[in-house]
């Protein structure tokens, strides 16, 4: 979970955040990126000197050395990149190129202008941050000394050191998220095992949905109409009896009992083939179980009206089999959904303010929601701390 995890505990037990490691790790990943800016810079300001100073010759030789420093710079800054990421966020792999294709590779390209954007930006914003939370406070504490009407200056400094831990970790997930965004692996870039992996995946998602239509499919026009049939039936025999003899009560339980089991088998029909789903989409589909469900829920979802089938179907029944674990083992007073559609992701949100301590080894079901996000290509992440409140968040592609 790594930087999200980071978030979220900023979020929910901010004064905790402080005795983790996360501060720290982000601290030095952080002067880690500012070090390694001055080194590129530094790699880049001789050509581009007698680019700026030079006459035509010198000019055009430099050009060519920066040009030069560049393409050398950037795969090596990249590999860098891969490393230090492990401080803030989850192991980013390389991506895999082909024999003798090194230059034609889009994501050299990527390596290279990510290097430029370092040396020109980032490094630059990771030296910002570092010196609004630790040297400014510093020069504002001294401020006094030059003016005795300055001590309000002295306030600010303090809040700014305060506030370092949050701010300097809200910066290192940003950063580590456009390097992520940058640097991963895309597509064919998985390499050839992982690509095998991705459509073996897709298989076994397309596999369980025909299973699942089957069983919905056998479930409606077998069990079902049995049930019914055996209520028609009990009817017409409660009608044989007398008001008021043991055997009318019998049956009336009976037919109490039947109707109770005729409404979960019809819950969980409406489960496996959520009619809402394939007419109206994941969102209005995800409010309607939402509103049946017993605990209060706030539902905030802006999701396109068509995504993939293999996703919508996912995220629905990651939504839905969240609702149920909040009602039966949360102990919450009320619970939230929501889901955004950002660039190719859909990223949804369950919270619930109960008794917290879930956990997907407990055999609550949460290991199933795993595998499933898994299989589509997602990433499940949960904070759950003991007392509450519980977080679970998926991001799945929709690309």
């Amino acid at each position: 979970m790594r930087i999200a995890t980071a978030w979220q505990a900023m979020d929910q037990r901010p004064l905790r955040f402080l005795l983790t490691a996360w501060p720290w790790r982000s601290l030095a990943y952080l002067i880690t990126g500012a070090a390694l800016g001055v080194v590129v810079v530094g790699v880049f300001a001789v050509p581009s000197a007698g680019l700026v100073l030079g006459g035509v010759p010198l000019a055009v030789s430099t050009a060519v050395l920066l040009v030069a420093a560049t393409i050398a710079v950037g795969p090596l800054l990249a590999v860098l990149e891969r490393h230090r990421i492990r401080l803030v966020d989850e192991p980013l792999p390389a991506p895999s190129r082909p024999p003798g294709s090194r230059w034609r590779a889009p994501s050299t390209w990527r390596e290279i202008g990510f290097a430029l954007l370092s040396a020109t930006g980032l490094a630059g914003l990771d030296a910002c941050v570092l010196g609004c939370s630790f040297v400014l406070p510093v020069l504002l504490f001294g401020s006094p000394a030059d003016d005795p009407a300055a001590w309000p200056l002295v306030i600010v400094g303090v809040l700014l050191l305060v506030a370092a831990p949050w701010t300097i970790t809200a910066w290192a997930g940003a950063r580590a998220a456009l390097t992520r965004t940058v640097l991963g692996p895309r597509g064919t870039e998985l390499g050839a095992g992982l690509a095998d992996v991705a459509t073996t995946r897709a298989r076994l998602v397309g596999a369980f949905e025909t299973e699942r239509a089957r069983i919905e499919r056998d479930l409606h026009d077998g069990a079902q109409q049995r049930l019914v049939a055996v209520g028609v039936s009990l009817g017409l025999a409660r009608l044989d009896v007398d008001d008021n003899s043991a055997p009318a009560a019998r049956l009336d339980d009976a037919r109490e009992q039947l109707g109770l089991a005729l409404g979960e088998l019809r819950d969980l029909i409406r489960g496996l083939d959520p009619r809402m789903l394939a007419d109206h989409g994941l969102a209005a589909a995800v409010t309607e179980q939402a509103r049946r469900c017993p605990v209060p829920v706030e539902a905030d979802l802006r999701l396109p009206d068509r995504l993939p089938p293999e996703i919508a179907s996912t995220a629905y029944f990651v939504l839905t089999e969240a609702l149920t674990n909040i009602a039966r083992h949360s102990g919450a007073g009320a619970a939230s959904v929501s889901g955004r559609s950002h660039a190719d992701q859909v990223i949804l949100e369950i919270r619930d303010d109960g008794r917290g301590g879930a956990d997907p080894a407990a055999g609550s079901g949460l290991d199933g929601l795993a595998e499933r996000v898994a299989l589509a290509g997602g990433r499940f992440r949960l904070s759950s701390p003991a007392g509450g409140p519980t977080l679970l968040r998926v991001e799945l592609p929709c690309g």
